[in-house]
């Protein structure tokens, strides 16, 4: 910790180890007083009696006095962060702009296994969007992490199957810095600035509520993963704010031979995993929030940043410090795959120990089922992708997440619209895998809509029917939609999910999923089966020259038998002693084979 309050006062460190002066900032209301801090090789001290918790400081430095910075390992802000031309001028004062840190004393250390372990379903969730319309959560508690422990969420979270879920950014984050002029704000929060500290508009009563979540969920059964943003600093590239870590060590920042920032994550800047200042600032981030809040583990976001140096390197020093450490080696660990930078696509690639979002899974399953996929291709997925993983499905499977078209969207919308974003609809993902069933977008036409239906349910019972760890976007089991926007990052209201009109019939399809799912334990097993028998549709024996041209298959497991047919738009999971009259809710894709 930067503040560690102690008998009598308060310890202060902060490493800046270019600095030639720092000043401790301490705030009494408007009131500041500086203090020198004394240099002791990389890292500045002072210890200033007095002060206890609830104080509130921030940091200035003789680069630029003017630029008040906050505590990169601050556990508590006293202020969203809000973007201010200001903020990137050199010379121009911030005190106004900048959240305080508060000093905080930590909560007693837990140490709990996780709950949730890989091959159930992880269900991904963006805190604020998700209860802000919910009719059961008090006003007051909406769009916050506490109201993910009201009874109402935590039943539907059970009904559905929930083993984990995975809460999207909730650390404290800063726009970008062309969204303000637009009117827009960062719904996401993949734009952090200090990465221990919660937002205090998601978590109001700090980390007390996510701990209190956090216990409440795991009580239900449910885990907990955090969607952390380590790849990159919200100060952007040269011309973004200085806020933090760029006004102590700007070396933290990866940078070509010529002295250009590396840009790997898409967002200005980099952070240069290289270094161990940067490895000790993700892993006492880890710590911090395993201690704490007791949480399951986490997803990291561009994850292959994590491991340049500058080429990824799948033995890289943060992988080998993690699996060392006996409280992170226990957490689960999942990475997204790629970043942008050159070699940054690296499905496959990271340790075994870790899950892995498997994009190709999204891929082959939309192709299947808009019909320029192959059954070969969609069977290899639902196995768990071995060509990829080998013998143990690490691959996390999903057909839709935060980022690109929802489900729903999937099936009625063949092209982006994205307008509403500001950049004449050129960013999210041209070309995505979609189809609109013969209408772009909303349709009145009862057959379109009744062959959306079919579809939204035959991806549904595809991922529900997969082997291996599984996931689905919160809202996706009830049909949410962005109107088409596949790249909604810059649309808070457009991500509230409606559950008022909420598609009821969708959602008991997917709670059938869910129990006929577990009641299937082969489909949860991390090992990739080898007792599979495959037949084909009209039931004989399915040969290797029957993949080419197949329209769907038969594969029958020890505790399963999963039909796949594309012309009838169906999937059908029926566990194993299951009566051929048990039926679904009104899906039609589900019930005995025979």
């Amino acid at each position: 910790m930067t503040a560690t309050p102690v008998a009598g006062g308060v310890d202060f460190t902060v490493r800046a180890p270019l600095a030639e002066a720092i000043w401790l900032c301490l705030f009494d209301g408007a009131v500041e007083r500086r203090i020198a801090m004394v240099r002791d090789g990389d890292r500045w001290h002072t210890h200033v009696a007095g002060v206890g918790e609830g104080a509130l400081y921030g940091f200035r430095t003789a680069a630029d006095p003017a630029k008040l910075l906050g505590d990169p390992h601050a556990v508590t802000l006293d202020r969203r962060f809000a973007y201010d031309p200001r903020l990137g001028e050199p010379g121009v004062d911030t005190t106004a702009l900048v959240p305080r840190a508060v000093v905080s004393a930590p909560l007693p250390p837990l140490d709990l296994p996780p709950v949730f372990r890989p091959g159930g379903l992880i269900y991904e969730v963006n805190v604020r969007s998700f209860t802000m319309r919910h009719p059961d959560v008090p006003a007051a508690q909406r769009g916050t992490i506490a109201a993910l422990a009201h009874p109402a969420v935590i039943a539907h979270l059970t009904a559905i199957g929930v083993g984990a879920v995975e809460l999207m950014p909730i650390v404290a984050w800063i726009d970008e810095r062309h969204l303000p002029p637009l009117g827009l704000a960062n719904g996401w929060g993949y734009n952090p600035v200090v990465p221990m500290a919660l937002d205090p508009r998601l978590a109001p009563g700090g980390m007390a509520e996510l701990r209190a979540t956090v216990a409440a969920l795991r009580a239900a059964g449910i885990g907990t993963i955090l969607d952390l943003v380590l790849n990159h600093s919200g100060e952007s590239d040269l011309l973004g704010p200085t806020l933090s870590l760029r006004g102590f060590d700007d070396a933290a920042y990866a940078r070509a031979p010529d002295g250009t920032l590396i840009n790997d994550a898409g967002t200005g800047n980099t952070l240069d995993f290289a270094r161990p200042s940067v490895r000790d600032l993700a892993l006492d981030t880890l710590r911090h929030f395993v201690t704490q809040a007791g949480v399951d583990g986490f997803r990291f976001d561009l994850a292959t940043v994590m491991a340049r140096g500058p080429g990824f390197d799948p033995a890289a020093p943060i992988f080998v410090e993690i699996a060392a450490d006996p409280l992170l080696a226990t957490r689960v660990l999942i990475a997204e795959p790629w970043d942008v930078g050159p070699g940054g696509y690296q499905l496959g690639a990271f340790p075994a120990a870790w899950l892995e979002w498997n994009d190709r899974y999204r891929d082959d399953v939309r192709r299947f089922w808009r019909g320029d996929g192959s059954a070969g291709a969609l069977a290899t997925r639902l196995m768990g992708s071995s060509d990829v993983f080998g013998d143990q499905a690490r691959g996390v499977s999903f057909v839709a997440a935060h980022d690109g078209f929802t489900l729903a969207d999937t099936v009625a919308f063949a092209d982006r619209h994205n307008h509403a974003n500001g950049e004449d609809n050129r960013d999210g993902h041209a070309g995505e895998i979609a189809w609109n069933n013969g209408v772009e977008g909303p349709s009145d036409d009862a057959l379109v809509r009744a062959a959306r239906a079919l579809d939204a349910r035959a991806l549904l019972a595809t991922l529900f029917a997969s082997h291996g760890t599984i996931m689905l976007t919160a809202g996706d089991e009830f049909g949410r939609t962005q109107r088409g926007n596949n790249n909604g990052y810059a649309q808070d209201e457009l991500l509230w999910l409606d559950w008022a009109g909420r598609d009821s019939a969708l959602e008991a399809f997917v709670v059938d999923l869910a129990r006929r799912r577990a009641a299937c334990p082969s489909l949860s097993a991390t090992a990739i089966a080898h007792d599979a028998r495959w037949s084909r549709l009209d039931g004989r024996p399915m040969h290797d020259a029957d993949w080419a041209g197949a329209e769907g298959f038969v594969l029958r497991l020890p505790d399963a038998a999963i039909m796949v047919d594309r012309a009838a738009r169906t999937v059908r999971l029926t566990p194993a002693g299951w009566s051929s009259e048990r039926r679904d809710n009104g899906g039609g894709g589900h019930s005995q084979i025979a």
